[in-house]
């Protein structure tokens, strides 16, 4: 269940996080230059209003039709959201939530269902048609029934928060929001909940307190501050004052919840101490003019308005000061019976999702097949972007050849070797990557498992062993003799000749008796070659490559597709034959690697026929 709502708070994140930019653009035109803004200006102010009412939701909505069906979702989504907007008089961020995914969802079975039906020549024509005439039906279903229908529930939730807020109860949903961060749902209460609710505050009276709620960096301050002088156990305490400043001046709040793992029962301390704290501006009326993000104390104070930045600071103060007394107490009276931070791994064991049962264990780490280690986390953006910044650090100069990176749990890339992630997302790593090498952890900073995969890539350097080497080129070439149609890459004929693309095409035509030989180039095309001709196609422009899992796969399936189609020995194929089958799997391959996975990423024939369109009118 907590597994499946994280899902759904991933993503609702993920349309919103992409776009913090201009939330924080917006944030930032709020509090200088409305009228009680720093610097009051009557004609920059103007731009807050279209800003919140029409950018912000379009953003979001396009980024969510995206998600679903690329670029012709972030399209039709873009233009369905114009009818929530204008039909409700509400901001419409989560009518664009549902707008946005809806739309993609759609262009895409209608994809899908016209797939192979479109008659050559008409294909751009279907496309831009398809997307115009469905988003403007979906405009009509926004205004008349999804922009009323989410009015109404901004309506009672908006009702609900001003009784909180009118009978001071407001403090009270610290209870949840702790607890909730520490099993990493923040995104989804925060994103999903908190902020389209403070965007229509905000743009009523310049602030909400709903942005504060989430972010304030002081509960988790006070405890790490406490696990500084009062944690017996020497890994620990050592381990606090640098996630202190990561917590403090990056706003990574994952940083902290290991600790609170560590020992269960200091959860009390940050839902006192966001209470005392929410308790406060409640009672001073204060707020911030946008989203904190990341919830860092800079990014916290400079969403502070003017008259309101001493009692944002305070509000900072009071909780981590409740939050490191509590602490404290707790860490003293507990001290003989709270975990190490070796020892809390095995608790973690206890929060693995319930969905699929048993969280996989670390796997043994197999060093020779690493290239490439992955960072994981909920959003993919904070605690992961900062271990593989530190595991990078640690490790380049022994290892060069290694490339870290970050990402979210669920859009890990299919050529990931290794997958580091918290333990409570172990199930969800495994799923999203089945093929990786697994090392789950609790803590970035300092986790045995952390030390033992660094221990294991730098005790034993990668060795070229030379008589695999000499069987696999044995193997290789015993292969190319036996085809007529090779499709062999760059990459692949350096490793077994040291020769150019043209080089190693008429090697395989005149020693080998191929009939047709393809050399792909990578992001550069492909260079062709039979006994007619020669030829070189570049790939498409504009590519932004998320994962080249399967693209040779899909350019040589791409290329037999329209070669079988000719009838004609390949030996017989004119060069405008091989240039327009060349150009169509290059197209293909290249498509395919704007998204994730193999089978998965290959794109309609119709989006690749459209895409060469707009090459040839280029």
């Amino acid at each position: 269940m907590k597994n499946a709502v994280s899902r759904f708070g991933k993503s609702l994140s993920g349309m919103v996080m992409p776009n913090i930019g201009a939330f924080i653009a917006w944030g930032f035109l709020t509090a200088l230059f409305i009228e009680a803004g720093w610097f009051p200006n009557e004609k920059l102010a103007s731009m807050v209003s279209p800003m919140l009412t029409y950018l912000l939701p379009i953003l979001i909505a396009g980024q969510g039709g995206k998600m679903v069906a690329g670029d012709r979702g972030r399209v039709i989504a873009a233009i369905a959201v114009v009818g929530c907007i204008c039909g409700s008089g509400y901001t419409m961020l989560m009518g664009a939530m549902v707008m946005g995914p809806l739309a993609g969802w759609i262009i895409k079975q209608f994809d899908k269902k016209v797939e192979g039906h479109i008659h050559a020549g008409f294909e751009m024509l279907v496309n831009n048609f398809s997307v115009g005439i469905l988003g403007m039906l979906l405009a009509i279903l926004g205004y008349y029934v999804i922009g009323p229908f989410m009015t109404a529930i901004l309506t009672m939730l908006t009702a609900g928060v001003d009784f909180l807020v009118a009978h001071s109860l407001l403090p009270l949903v610290s209870v949840f929001i702790e607890p909730a961060k520490v099993l990493f749902l923040n995104n989804t209460i925060n994103h999903g909940i908190f902020s389209p609710i403070g965007a229509s505050q905000a743009a009523e009276t310049g602030r909400s307190i709903m942005y504060m709620l989430d972010a304030n960096p002081g509960p988790g301050l006070g405890i790490l501050l406490a696990y500084c002088f009062f944690c017996k156990d020497d890994t620990t305490r050592q381990s606090a004052p640098g996630a202190v400043i990561i917590h403090l001046l990056g706003g990574i709040h994952e940083i902290y919840f290991p600790y609170i793992l560590m020992n269960p029962v200091i959860i009390i301390a940050p839902i006192v101490g966001n209470f005392c704290a929410i308790l406060f501006y409640s009672m001073t009326s204060a707020g911030l003019s946008g989203p904190a993000s990341p919830g860092s104390l800079i990014a916290y104070m400079a969403m502070a308005p003017r008259d309101s930045i001493l009692t944002v600071l305070l509000g900072v103060i009071i909780a981590g000061a409740v939050s490191f007394i509590l602490s404290s107490i707790i860490l003293k009276a507990t001290s003989g019976h709270a975990k190490s931070l070796t020892d809390a791994q095995n608790e973690m064991k206890e929060m693995k999702a319930q969905a699929k049962g048993e969280v996989p264990e670390p796997t043994a780490v197999n060093v020779g097949q690493i290239r490439k280690i992955v960072f994981a986390c909920d959003a993919g953006m904070g605690s992961s972007a900062m271990g593989a910044t530190k595991f990078h650090n640690r490790i380049k100069a022994e290892r060069p050849d290694l490339t870290v990176t970050n990402t979210s749990v669920d859009t890990i890339p299919a050529d990931a070797d290794v997958v580091v992630c918290q333990r409570i997302l172990a199930d969800r790593a495994a799923k999203s990557t089945p093929q990786a090498q697994l090392v789950t952890l609790d803590n970035f900073l300092a986790d045995p498992h952390l030390d033992a995969l660094y221990n294991a890539l730098t005790s034993t350097a990668p060795v070229l062993d030379a008589k695999a080497e000499a069987a696999a080129k044995e193997q290789i070439e015993w292969g190319l003799h036996q085809a007529d149609i090779i499709k062999i890459s760059d990459e692949e004929v350096d490793f077994l000749w040291v020769l150019s693309p043209q080089e190693s095409a008429q090697k395989l035509l005149t020693e080998y008796g191929a009939s047709l030989v393809y050399v792909t180039l990578g992001p550069k095309g492909c260079y062709f070659a039979n006994r007619n001709c020669t030829g070189e196609i570049a790939s498409p422009a504009e590519i932004h490559v998320v994962d080249t899992t399967g693209a040779g796969d899909i350019f040589g399936g791409s290329a037999m597709s329209r070669f079988l189609k000719l009838n004609k020995a390949p030996a017989d194929l004119t060069k405008k034959e091989l240039t327009a089958i060349t150009t169509f799997a290059c197209c293909a391959a290249s498509l395919s690697t704007q998204k994730h996975g193999g089978i998965t990423s290959v794109v309609p024939e119709a989006e690749v026929r459209e895409r060469i369109a707009r090459m040839v009118q280029a």
